[in-house]
């Protein structure tokens, strides 16, 4: 049985299942109603109708006028979509960074740190906190540590990428520096709030959180460390820079994104959010393998190392799991065909691209130990990268800006319209092009990962323009060129 209860990421009156029938929470069960009766959960824009909250009592439920005071997030919106734009440029600058000499680039080095330090962690530091506190049902913090927050995790990827490729150790040290303290300030504003919260009501998610955080300031310690010249670290940085690697790029992102996708990626598809074991077994295992991987490394001890890589590995197998479960039931959606193969597929797809890149950085594990040989961006770029972040990164904003950008539902709407083209090129283009440079590269066959360069270049540069426009429909309400024409996919 539904009832009408507040949306707490929108403040809007929309239909809900009753606690205890399937659903994990309010905000969970919206998205199941809503996936099943596309017109009865349209926002109260379309539908006015009076703010009401629901009591149950045997056979009946009595709808009275609600009294308990809705939460705002209009200024957390704002922030977190500023926050994503932000993002968008990194991914921009890393695209363009492709087209550099690989000596100017450092090879990968700089367009991968762009993409992963640069856009995923300001999209993580503009997220988190919203997705954390809209879960918990709870008043987000302050605007000003909020925007703090992101601004200390742009300025600190950028100073620490000119530094490096610049040669000016100092500005590569205190981009380190300010990375630290944004996540310190990230932490704050997702975790603060949670002190008025009436018990936890995701306890795994957030406890994912929360170690991804503490991950990722230990692998930014050890390369500030190693800037700063403790002999130590600079005379172990051999060994030390896989671990710093693990920690940042399997135990930072990828345990934020695989802890994001647990409600997302249902989301997205339409399907009942519900408790599946295998987001349990994969959260545990990817919070679990990537610092025992590190361990391993930092001691060079081959058994501990190669612990971490087997648990690492049967996390990314659950991960996958999940996605399958998620999308044998996902919904059927009659309106924006488009938009919805976008994001529903963009998310569930990238876990596949996970489970490759772990396997390819874990079998060298296995195979070498913890040696720094087995460390090797260039043969997990483009699947992790590429498949896995900035696939999920693509998907999240299509979905998240129609659902907390500016504009009313009308706009929404024309977002999704816009977000929507040429969805089905952007996604064959980019999978097939990460995939091209995979076997180009395991064959040594160049002129063939060099097409696939150009594929997912040219699809994330087509995501990254439509982003520019939906943002641009947002602000203004006029949708460019002929919105006929652009409903195809």
């Amino acid at each position: 049985m539904a009832t009408r209860r507040t949306d707490v990421t929108t403040g809007q009156d929309v239909l809900v299942e009753q606690a205890g029938k399937a659903a994990c929470c309010d905000t969970c069960a919206t998205v199941s109603v809503a996936a099943k009766n596309p017109i009865e959960s349209a926002p109260a824009a379309t539908r006015p109708q009076p703010l009401v909250t629901a009591t149950t009592r045997p056979d009946l439920v009595v709808l009275e006028p609600g009294r308990r005071a809705s939460i705002s997030r209009a200024a957390d919106r704002r922030i977190t979509v500023i926050g994503l734009a932000i993002a968008s440029g990194f991914l921009a600058a890393a695209v363009a960074a492709m087209a550099l000499p690989a000596p100017l680039r450092h090879g990968l080095w700089l367009p991968v740190h762009l993409g992963l330090a640069g856009a995923a962690g300001t999209a993580i530091a503009s997220v988190l906190p919203f997705f954390v506190a809209a879960l918990s049902v709870v008043r987000p913090i302050g605007p000003m540590v909020r925007g703090g927050a992101i601004a200390l995790i742009a300025v600190g990827a950028l100073m620490a990428s000119l530094g490096i490729v610049g040669g000016v150790q100092s500005l590569a040290l205190a981009g380190a520096l300010s990375y630290l303290v944004g996540l310190g300030a990230v932490s704050i504003a997702a975790f603060w709030p949670l002190r008025g919260a009436r018990g936890s009501r995701h306890p795994l998610v957030l406890a994912a959180y929360g170690a991804a955080i503490a991950m990722v300031a230990v692998g930014v310690g050890i390369v500030g460390t190693m800037l700063a010249g403790y002999p130590p670290f600079v005379e172990r940085w051999g060994l030390l820079k896989p671990a710093h690697a693990w920690l940042n790029v399997f135990g930072f992102l990828s345990v934020i994104v695989a802890a994001t996708l647990v409600h997302l990626a249902p989301t997205v598809a339409g399907a009942r959010i519900v408790s599946r074991q295998s987001a349990v077994v994969a959260l545990a295992g990817l919070v679990t393998g990537a610092p025992l991987v590190a361990l391993g490394f930092a001691l060079g001890d081959d058994r501990v190392a190669r612990i971490g890589a087997s648990v690492e590995l049967f996390g990314a197998f659950a991960l996958v799991a999940h996605a399958a479960a998620v999308r044998r039931d996902r919904g059927r959606w009659t309106t924006d065909p488009a938009w919805h193969r976008l994001t529903a597929s963009s998310l569930l797809a990238a876990p596949g691209w996970f489970l490759v890149a772990v396997l390819i950085a874990a079998a060298r594990i296995l195979w070498l130990g913890a040696v720094p040989a087995a460390w090797s961006l260039d043969s997990i770029a483009a699947p992790l990268a590429v498949g896995w972040v900035v696939q999920v990164l693509i998907g999240a904003w299509s979905q998240l800006l129609p659902a907390i950008g500016p504009g009313d539902f009308a706009v929404h709407a024309r977002q999704r319209t816009v977000l929507g083209r040429a969805a089905t090129g952007r996604l064959v283009a980019l999978n097939i092009g990460v995939a091209l440079v995979l076997f180009g590269g395991m064959i040594n066959w160049v002129w063939l990962a060099e097409i696939g360069v150009v594929l997912g270049g040219v699809a994330v540069a087509a995501s990254l323009a439509i982003l520019v426009d939906a943002l641009r429909t947002g602000e203004t309400g006029v949708v460019s060129g002929s919105i006929r024409a652009s409903r195809g996919g």
